[in-house]
């Protein structure tokens, strides 16, 4: 959503004057898309670069790796390239109109434009993040992996979106508690599977007992077994039958009903 009024015109810019804020919001420049869109560019289908002209500077959100291509076609040189100049953007314009992007531009991973809604101050967008935040969990935009990143971030913020913030928090809260932010205990079978196990099982399960169960099986086994079940279940139950089955055991007094 644009939070501020703008002007705009069309102006040919030196390459040396254009910045990209990937620090903000913008993508990882990616050499081989620069290189396929030099290998195939066209200058009549070819779109201008769009830029905000912002505290005298001015910042491309859209068009990297055009710029780039351009850049590689000219020897390597700087050049003169068509924008779209807007004036009177914030940052937080920018990152929205970045996010929102379409035409010619690759598509944006969850990451990438979970990133930009944050910096444009997107409400649902800012409290999953804080949320992650208050677990001690950071949001893994780059895929790097680590202990207590979450990298499916597409199936965590749905998860958050679907069940809650309280629901979620005791989700992963689990999942930490199990196996204390093991990267594998945080791909997306297994945040698939707690989530949903905890939003049908919600007040009815006993999350310590949960979490123990689990303590005593590998981070990768709901994946792998998942897999195994592939046949019988489909989507997110395969995954969500094994949390099932880790929670219930052999016990007979606490055995919960099948309700998927």
């Amino acid at each position: 959503m644009m939070t501020t009024e703008y002007t705009s015109q069309e102006m040919m810019i030196f390459s040396n004057r254009l910045e990209v804020p990937r620090a903000a919001y913008q993508r990882r420049f990616r050499a081989k898309r620069a290189r396929l869109i030099a290998e195939f560019f066209d200058e009549r289908l070819a779109n201008p670069l769009k830029v905000s002209f912002r505290d005298g500077r001015y910042r491309v959100f859209d068009g990297q790796h055009t710029m780039a291509a351009r850049i590689m076609l000219n020897g390597g040189k700087h050049l003169p390239i068509k924008c779209i100049v807007y004036m009177g953007l914030t940052e937080q314009d920018e990152a929205a109109l970045f996010a929102q992007q379409a035409g010619f531009s690759a598509p944006l991973t969850a990451g990438e434009y979970l990133r930009a809604q944050i910096c444009a101050k997107e409400y649902e967008s800012v409290a999953f993040q804080d949320v992650c935040n208050a677990l001690d969990l950071q949001l893994d935009f780059d895929q790097k992996r680590g202990e207590f990143r979450i990298g499916c971030i597409k199936t965590a913020f749905e998860a958050y979106r679907r069940i809650g913030e309280e629901q979620f928090m005791e989700a992963m809260r689990i999942l930490i508690a199990a196996w204390n932010g093991d990267p594998d205990s945080l791909c997306a079978a297994n945040v698939s599977a707690i989530t949903h196990f905890v939003e049908l099982y919600h007040g009815e399960y006993d999350p310590h007992r949960l979490a123990s169960k689990l303590s005593h099986v590998d981070p990768l086994t709901i994946y792998h077994e998942g897999q195994i079940a592939g046949a019988s279940l489909r989507g997110y139950k395969k995954y969500l039958y094994q949390i099932y089955c880790i929670y219930n055991g052999s016990s007979k007094t606490n055995k919960l009903p099948l309700k998927f």
